[in-house]
């Protein structure tokens, strides 16, 4: 027995005495189990890719059978049993093939609308069918149309012409439009427009009023129409009236939408937390019994523990902020209120408060000509209580109008000079750059860059804005464009990196008062970069003036706030070098309350 065991061993360490190691063997038991393992995944792997495949020709078997049952159906059945066309057929079936549950879409349309005749001469079919419950399935559509036996018959019902544009009246493609009979849910309708931004929904049965129908697309924001009720009793977009053998047009307009960044800040740029307001947007979607507007958005926010709030997903408008707090005052707003925001755009609005000190009063400065803020204005406030208080406004903006005195300028000292150009504009007139002429042609291209601005300190930068807000139509598209750059400090090596509204070189503002990239904040030193072009040599672009706004150190530009008033009337006095003095009077009666003051030449 002793023998036989020393054998045994003798085996298991090897022959002739030499035997492998403990390590020896792990190595080599784990690269069987890798071999194993590989083999085994290219074998499930393989076993996969059969079953997908197989799932796919099933499915391909069954949109072919769908099709099929559909051309041999009369002509007049081949609709959907809750959508338009009306029909036999339903919009979403599960079937069952191979063992292989499958969902079924079905998508018909009326075609050939014709706005004089109102007929519809064929109906485009197309069939999708899905697997939820399959690996890495690709869904599988058939396309087709189908005609009637005399070619062509006169629609039953009416039509709904729906275009879909976005904020520059341009058309939106692949837009869903979704339409619903309120007096009857079983009539329902599913579709896109096509490339020029229309859908045309034929085959519609009558009713007043009867669609409600709805534009979206992801991404976008949404419009719709609107029924008349307690909510909105005179809506501007009714829901739609359909009548036999018409066409009702409806024009829906959707956009990129655009986020919004909110903060609540001290004066000395501090967060605060809990801060109330209401914002809301001016676009109108119907008035009440007394006239007054509906908006399309109104709604009441307050800030979070560290003074922000964000709105991801904001449709393009002109807003209005009001503060809504009960323990604290706005003292500044920034960019002003009413702002707008662009479709796609990204916006930071600034709110400077101070607790609450009895009744308050905003007085907001701008120039009447730009709109713009305006800093060093004197405010003089009088009145109830023997008030007489003197406060001057923030910076607001900084610009340049005039470059006629040509380059060479690094820092702005001399506002009618810049730093450089590259031969191709011309800053000989007083107050205007254009592209260069040269015996009765204009430069194709141009550029100039400007001189240094100092802001003072450390500051944040909003909204971009020149004039002429239009170039000639014939200069082509984007014919004078911007970018900025910035630095926090400037020495004789300093770099100035140019860049557009998303922070990167491959941008540029294009779109007068636009919002200033983030990227530049905190930040005091600003420039200019001014591109120049056109389509045709008998047109240029022209620059007549540039300007930002920006605060620094939190105090908002061309604002000031009185606290601590009395009940009263009071008399207010603004004056700043270069406009014209400007006098008037205000009633405090309660709380917060905000004056904007219009200074011209």
């Amino acid at each position: 027995m002793k023998f036989k065991l020393q054998n045994r061993i003798g085996f298991l360490t090897g022959f002739q005495g030499h035997g492998f190691s403990l390590v020896e063997i792990i190595v080599g038991v784990a690269v069987f189990l890798i071999v194993v393992t590989a083999a085994y995944g290219s074998y499930t792997s393989l076993f996969q890719l059969a079953h997908t495949n197989q799932s796919r020709l099933l499915a391909l078997a069954l949109a072919d059978e769908e099709f099929e049952i559909i051309r041999n159906m009369p002509y007049v059945n081949v609709g959907l049993t809750n959508g338009i066309p009306q029909g036999n057929l339903l919009q979403t079936q599960t079937i069952t093939r191979g063992g292989v549950d499958f969902t079924l879409n079905l998508t018909i349309r009326n075609m050939n609308l014709s706005t004089s005749t109102l007929q519809a001469s064929s109906k485009l079919i197309e069939v999708e069918i899905d697997c939820a419950t399959c690996q890495n399935f690709q869904p599988v559509y058939l396309t087709g149309q189908v005609a009637p036996a005399n070619l062509q018959s006169a629609s039953t019902g009416g039509a709904l012409a729906v275009s879909v544009l976005d904020a520059d009246g341009h058309p939106v493609s692949g837009a869903t439009i979704d339409m619903t009979n309120t007096a009857s849910s079983s009539v329902q309708d599913h579709d896109v427009t096509n490339n020029g931004g229309v859908l045309d929904i034929v085959g519609v049965p009558q009713g007043l009023n009867s669609y409600h129908v709805v534009a979206s697309k992801a991404g976008y924001s949404s419009e719709q129409t609107y029924a008349s009720g307690l909510g909105n009793p005179n809506p501007t977009k009714p829901d739609v009236t359909i009548l036999t053998q018409q066409v009702t047009p409806l024009t829906l307009s959707i956009d990129h939408t655009a986020s919004l960044h909110i903060s609540s800040v001290t004066p000395m740029c501090a967060p605060v937390g809990g801060i109330h307001f209401s914002l809301a947007g001016t676009k109108v979607v119907g008035t009440n019994n007394s006239g007054a507007p509906i908006f399309k958005y109104n709604q009441n926010f307050v800030t979070n523990g560290v003074g922000t709030f964000d709105l991801p997903s904001l449709e393009w408008d002109t807003y209005v902020l009001t503060p809504t707090d009960s323990f604290y005052d706005v003292a500044g707003i920034t960019p002003l209120s009413p702002f707008v925001i662009n479709p796609g755009n990204s916006q930071n609005v600034q709110i400077v408060v101070a607790p609450r000190q009895a009744n308050s009063l905003m007085v907001t400065v701008v120039d009447n000509a730009t709109q713009l803020p305006l800093s060093g204005a004197t405010v003089h406030l009088t009145g109830a209580g023997g008030v007489d208080k003197t406060l001057i406004t923030g910076q607001g903006f900084m610009n340049q109008a005039d470059w006629s005195a040509g380059s060479g300028q690094d820092n702005l000292t001399n506002p009618s000079k810049y730093f450089a150009d590259d031969g191709g504009v011309d800053t000989s007139l007083a107050g205007t750059v254009k592209l260069k002429n040269s015996f009765g042609s204009y430069a194709s291209f141009g550029r100039l860059e400007s001189s240094t601005f100092d802001t003072g300190s450390v500051s944040n930068f909003y909204t971009l804005s020149w004039n002429p807000t239009s170039q000639p139509a014939d200069a082509g598209a984007n014919s004078l464009k911007f970018q900025l750059a910035s630095n926090s400090v400037i020495t004789a090596t300093t770099t100035w990196n140019y860049v557009g509204p998303d922070g990167t070189d491959a941008t540029y503002y294009t779109t007068n008062n636009s919002p200033i990239a983030g990227v530049h904040n905190g930040n005091e030193f600003m420039r200019y970069l001014a591109l120049f072009s056109t389509a045709v040599a008998t047109s240029t672009p022209i620059l007549s003036g540039v300007s930002f706004t920006y605060t620094s150190s939190c105090i908002p530009p061309g604002q000031v706030m009185f606290s601590g008033l009395s009940t009263g009337l009071y008399n207010i006095t603004v004056s700043r070098g270069g406009y014209t003095s400007w006098s008037g009077s205000v009633n405090i009666s309660s709380g917060w309350q905000s004056q904007t003051i219009n200074l011209g030449p």
